[in-house]
């Protein structure tokens, strides 16, 4: 606890005199005694130097966990590869160091929660379908550039192409830290995500179902984990396991990618039929689609893959606008095939309400444009599978 000021007072705060500081060979060796009984939770406080005793570490939690005595993991400057290997080993809590504000006193409650029921892996998610489904990336140029916007609602849209035979949709929150596409849809965060990610080895149909959600017993959604977690915490084999999954059981995959470039974009890439990438009018949207196309470039990615969507689009009648998306696609060398027009204040409001636009604004502008495309969309893919 030597570099860990702030979590000693946090604890005295939070715990009063009812707690103790244990190095790891005295906490193995306590956790083996007749007191441990008598333990709460187990804190344990790491940083990157550490990481030599990972082994102890995971002991440590092994020994904790197998006498029912929950985990909280602090963790200061540790490497993502050390942090998932201690996550996995079954730690109920993952706090990052510093602390922020009243996070120990959060967590802590968070663990005296009864224990959420496990989802039935009989739940109404659907069931293996023999055929593949499509995948659909959305990837914003920067951030409020309208990419979980137009996921969310894309993903809805497709579910009422077809009233007769409603193809089956999910939509998948790979954004680890900032993920929303939960508060688009009023859904919680459960703990659920994060333990299918951190053993996809392992994963079969129904754990993958079982951390799936319906909105309206329509839209399947994979949300964000409830903590934020590092980016690369998942890699490129634990993506495609769940990619692979997700297409034998829906007829539709959207993707709500972070709007940084990852191990595993290029596997998001490379699976997805189309990749929506969302820009907006500005310098900020121009400077990084071009250092996007220059990474793509680079590695030789399949750059025409991309769909560039332009959101809050000037109006039809503007002529101004329109000669400005052109001088902006032209500089770009990049063809603008999605026009977003600007929804105003009800696609926000929607969204804090947990309702895609179809049910908050139906005659809303953006709303009918997301509309137009999903059944384009599913009406190319009827044609391909009827082809087929």
């Amino acid at each position: 606890m030597r570099n860990f000021d702030l979590l000693i007072e946090d604890m005295e705060t939070v715990m009063g005199e009812a707690w103790g500081d244990l190095g790891f060979h005295e906490a193995l060796a306590f956790l083996n005694q007749p007191d441990a009984k008598a333990l709460e939770f187990v804190a344990i406080a790491i940083d990157e130097t550490d990481e030599s005793n990972l082994e102890m570490i995971s002991d440590i939690i092994r020994q904790a966990r197998g006498r029912n005595i929950q985990v909280i993991l602090i963790a200061d400057d540790v490497s993502p590869i050390a942090l998932h290997s201690l996550l996995r080993q079954g730690a109920d809590e993952f706090v990052p160091y510093p602390l922020p504000e009243n996070e120990l006193q959060a967590a802590i409650e968070r663990l005296r929660k009864p224990a959420e029921p496990a989802p039935s892996a009989t739940n109404n998610a659907p069931t293996a379908s023999g055929r593949d489904g499509v995948v659909i990336g959305v990837q914003g140029i920067a951030g409020g550039t309208g990419a979980t916007t137009l996921a969310v609602n894309l993903a809805w849209e497709l579910t009422l192409t077809d009233k007769k035979n409603p193809p089956k949709v999910c939509i998948l929150d790979f954004s680890l830290q900032q993920g929303s596409v939960s508060t688009f849809l009023d859904l919680p965060r459960r703990e659920a995500v994060y333990e299918m990610w951190s053993d996809t080895e392992t994963m079969d149909e129904d754990i993958f179902r079982s951390a799936l959600q319906s909105h309206e017993d329509s839209l399947w959604v994979l949300t964000a984990p409830p903590d934020i977690l590092p980016l690369d915490l998942i890699s490129p084999e634990d993506v495609s396991r769940v990619l692979e999954l997700a297409q034998s059981l829906f007829d539709y995959v959207i993707i709500d990618m972070p709007t940084t470039l990852v191990q595993w974009t290029e596997t998001v890439l490379t699976a997805s039929q189309i990749y929506f990438v969302t820009i907006e009018m500005d310098m900020r949207s121009a400077q990084n689609t071009i250092r996007l196309k220059r990474a793509l470039q680079a590695e030789e990615l399949p750059m025409e893959r991309l769909r560039f969507c332009l959101n809050r689009a000037p109006k039809f009648t503007d002529l101004n606008g329109k000669s400005r998306i052109k001088r902006l696609s032209e500089s770009l060398e990049i063809g603008i095939e999605l026009q977003l027009p600007d929804g105003g204040k009800p696609v926000t409001q929607g969204a804090d309400h947990g309702l895609p636009l179809a049910a908050s604004a139906p005659k809303n502008p953006l709303r009918k444009e997301i509309a137009k495309l999903a059944t384009s969309l599913h009406e190319l893919g009827k044609a391909e599978a009827e082809a087929a």
